[in-house]
C-alpha cells in the first residue's frame, strides 16, 4: 500500500491519549498513523503549561493543520473546570441571554491551554424525554432559541480564533437512552425532525465549522435502525444534500456503546467513510485506533472505489483544516493574565446565576 493511502487513512482520525504526557508507545503509533488531530480529556489536563506542552508534542506527529480539540460546553461537560474555573452550562447561559460572552470566555480559555477547537455548541432540543440524559447541556426546547444561542456562542468563539462543532446531528432531543452505553432509538418522524431537530442546523449551515453526528437510530425515518454516524441517509442525503452543509462532518466517539454494540470498529470506520463522514473520533484505546487505521487501509487495498473515495475525502478535509487552522497556537498567558481570565469566568458564572434568580 502506498504512503499516500496510509496518510489518507490516518488523516481521517482524531484520537485520544492516555495521560498528561506522551508515552513511548503513543509516540510510536502517532508517528505511524499521523492522525488529523488530538482530543484531550480531564485525564490529560493538569494545568495550562502541561496541556500546551502535551498538545505541541502530540501534534508534531499529526497531519498538518491538525485539530487540538476538547469538550468545553460549560456545565457538566467542561474539561477545564479543575484546571481553570467552572464555566456555566449552555442552558443557564441561554436563559440569561449571555451567549456571546459565553463563547468568548470559552474561546479565551481554550486559547490559554493551546486548543483550537471545542466540540460545542450542543444543538439538541431540551425536550422532556431526554432531560434525564441531556441535563443542562441542551440550551432550550425551541429550535429558534437553540439557533440564536448557538449563533452567538459561535460568534464569541470565532472572535478568539476557536472553531466550534454543532452536535449531536440529527438530534438527541427525543432520546431517552445514553449513546455512550447503547444505541438510542428515537421515535420521531422525518417531518418532525426536519422542522424541529434539524432547524438549528439549517439556520446555521454556513456558520458551523464542523458538525458532529451521533450514534442514535431513527426507525421512523428512511434511515431504518442504523446509527446516524454510519448512515448515508443522514450524512449525505440530509446533511450534505438537503441542508447543503459544506463544512467538516465529524463522528461522535467510535468507542461508544451506541456504535460498537451495533458493529465492530473496523466495519464502523469503513461504513462511516462510505456514508460521507470526514473525520472519525476514537478517544482512548490505542488498539481500536490501530484497528480502525488498518481497516481503512485494508478496504482501500480491496476496493479501488473505496481507495479513490478515501483519497478524495482526505484531500478535501485537509483543505478545510488548512483554512480553519492556518495559524498555530496563541501565545501562552502570563500568570497574571491567567488569573485575570479565571476571575472573569468566575464573575461570569456569578452573573449567570444572578440572572436566573431575578
Amino acid at each position: 500500500m502506498s504512503e499516500t493511502m496510509r496518510s489518507a487513512a490516518g488523516s481521517l482520525l482524531v484520537v485520544g491519549l492516555g495521560g498528561i504526557e506522551l508515552t513511548a508507545l503513543e509516540r510510536a503509533w502517532l508517528k505511524l498513523v499521523r492522525p488529523a488531530g488530538i482530543i484531550l480529556f480531564r485525564r490529560n489536563i493538569a494545568d495550562a503549561a502541561q496541556t500546551r506542552a502535551l498538545l505541541s508534542d502530540a501534534t508534531r506527529l499529526c497531519a498538518p493543520h491538525s485539530l487540538r480539540c476538547v469538550d468545553v460546553e460549560g456545565g457538566t461537560v467542561d474539561r477545564l473546570r479543575d484546571a481553570l474555573a467552572p464555566i456555566p452550562s449552555a442552558q443557564a447561559v441561554a436563559k440569561a441571554g449571555f451567549a456571546i460572552e459565553h463563547g468568548t470566555l470559552v474561546g479565551r480559555a481554550l486559547k490559554a491551554f493551546g486548543f483550537n477547537t471545542t466540540l460545542a455548541p450542543v444543538l439538541d432540543l431540551a425536550l422532556s424525554g431526554s432531560a434525564a440524559v441531556m441535563g443542562t447541556r441542551a440550551a432550550a426546547a425551541s429550535p429558534d432559541d437553540v439557533a440564536n444561542y448557538a449563533r452567538d456562542f459561535l460568534g464569541g468563539l470565532a472572535k478568539e480564533g476557536i472553531a466550534g462543532c454543532g452536535k449531536h446531528f440529527p438530534g438527541l432531543g427525543g432520546g431517552m437512552q445514553d449513546s455512550h452505553l447503547e444505541t438510542p432509538e428515537i421515535a420521531r418522524g422525518g417531518k418532525e425532525i426536519w422542522l424541529d431537530d434539524l432547524a438549528p442546523y439549517r439556520a446555521l449551515r454556513s456558520e458551523l465549522p464542523m458538525v458532529m453526528v451521533n450514534h442514535a437510530a431513527y426507525p421512523k425515518t428512511p434511515s431504518d435502525v442504523r446509527p446516524a454516524s454510519v448512515s448515508q441517509y443522514w450524512i449525505t442525503t440530509v446533511l450534505r444534500k438537503r441542508i447543503g452543509y459544506r463544512g467538516i462532518i465529524f463522528s461522535d466517539d467510535l468507542e461508544m456503546g451506541g456504535i460498537l454494540k451495533y458493529m465492530p470498529i473496523e466495519e464502523a470506520v469503513v461504513t462511516a467513510v462510505r456514508a460521507g463522514m470526514d473525520l472519525m473520533e476514537i478517544c482512548h484505546s490505542p488498539e481500536l485506533i490501530l484497528r480502525a487505521y488498518e481497516a481503512l487501509i485494508a478496504e482501500a487495498e480491496r476496493s479501488k472505489a473505496f481507495s479513490a473515495m478515501l483519497t478524495a475525502r482526505a484531500r478535501r478535509t485537509s483543505r478545510l483544516r488548512s483554512k480553519l487552522f492556518a495559524s498555530g497556537p496563541a501565545r501562552a498567558l502570563t500568570s497574571r493574565q491567567f488569573e485575570t481570565l479565571r476571575t472573569q469566568i468566575i464573575r461570569f458564572g456569578q452573573k449567570v446565576a444572578e440572572a436566573q434568580q431575578s
